[in-house]
This record gives C-alpha cells, structure tokens and sequence, in this order.
C-alpha cells in the first residue's frame, strides 16, 4: 500500500511538472514562432550572408540582400508616406516607377549601411509589439568594437515592414521625407526618379574598400 501511494504521489508530481513546464514554455514556443519577428530575422539573416560573402563591394551585398528585402518591405506604403500629399497627384504609372525605383534605392542604402556592422552582431527580440493593428520589432546591431544601436521596425498587418526606427524614435520614413523634399518642389515625380536613380547608381558603384 505505501508503495502504491509513494508511486501515485510520484505520478501527481511528475505531471504537475510537466504541466508548469508547459505552461513556461509556452510564451517562449509563440515567441519563436512569432511572425513579426521572423520577418526581421530573415532580414537579419541575409545582412549577415551579404558581409560574409562580400563584405568590401557595395553592388554586391546589394544583390545578396535585395530579394529578402523587397520581399520584407513594403516599399509601396513607405515610398507614398515619404512623397506626402504630393503622391495622390501622382498617375498610376508615375507611382509604379517610383516605387521600382524606390525599393533599389532603399536596397541600395542599406547595402552601403552595413559596411558599418561588419565583424558585428544582429539580435532580434523574439517577442514583437502590439501597436494598434500594426507589430513592432525590436532589435540591436553591435558594430566590431560592440558598440550597439538600437533598431526597431514597424510591421503592417501582413508582416511587411512600413518604417524603420533608430533609437526608438528617429523614423527612416520622416528622414526620407526630408530628402526628397528638394527634388519634389524642384520637379515633381520626375525629379524624383532622377533623384534616386542618381543615387541608387552612385551607391552601387562605390569602389570595394581596400
């Protein structure tokens, strides 16, 4: 008998157990699975690839993380909020090569951007943000001297990203929407296009640092 009841005990104890154990592991089984995040981790994952394998040549880390990042961004939502009022006057072909031309852009400046994170760390927190229908990510990138930044993206319902925030607070949209200021008064959609092109091509033909 006192062996049926030490057994039985045993068995509560064991069960309770795994139950707690369960109930702990749970949050950290949604946290990985979160969508938000895999979205910046993939991201993350391809900066990584791109300093591995071409860490001087800008054109070339641009390659390696072009698909990973038109497929992440929502270039369309951050171009039409970088543009301001201006985008409504816009035709729906003016928008389209903007938008083409903006996802290069945008491609291209954060290829020459990780030329400052190479020999560094990308870390993405599991878990994302509610903030209202939209996700936010947090995350921090260490340079070689693990000197750290803070890097947090804004998500849109379909887990794409609609804005990037340095330090919490200074928007990548608001900056955007400060250079393309000139060129929009200057000239309109066209003075755009050249705009980015322009830049996108003086980016991508920087020379590998020695």
């Amino acid at each position: 008998m006192r062996l049926n009841r030490e057994a039985s005990r045993l068995k509560h104890f064991v069960r309770a157990a795994l139950v707690a154990g369960l109930i702990q592991a749970a949050p950290m089984a949604w946290a990985a699975d979160d969508p938000a995040a895999g979205t910046i981790a993939r991201v993350y994952a391809s900066f990584e690839s791109a300093l591995k394998e071409s860490p001087k040549d800008v054109a070339a880390r641009a390659a390696t993380i072009s698909g990973p990042v038109r497929e992440s961004f929502d270039f369309a939502a951050m171009v039409r909020l970088a543009v301001g009022a201006k985008w409504k006057s816009f035709t729906p072909e003016q928008q389209a090569t903007l938008t083409d031309a903006f996802g290069r852009y945008f491609t291209a400046t954060y290829a020459t951007r990780l030329a400052q994170a190479a020999g560094g760390k990308f870390t993405v927190k599991p878990q994302s943000d509610a903030r209202g229908p939209n996700r936010v990510v947090q995350t921090e990138v260490a340079n070689k001297d693990g000197d750290t930044s803070q890097i947090d993206f804004l998500l849109g319902p379909d887990n794409r990203v609609q804005d990037v925030y340095l330090n919490g607070n200074v928007s990548e949209v608001a900056s955007l929407r400060g250079s393309f200021a000139e060129p929009l008064k200057a000239g309109g959609a066209d003075a755009l296009l050249t705009f980015m092109r322009d830049r996108t091509t003086g980016m991508l033909a920087a020379k590998p640092a020695p």
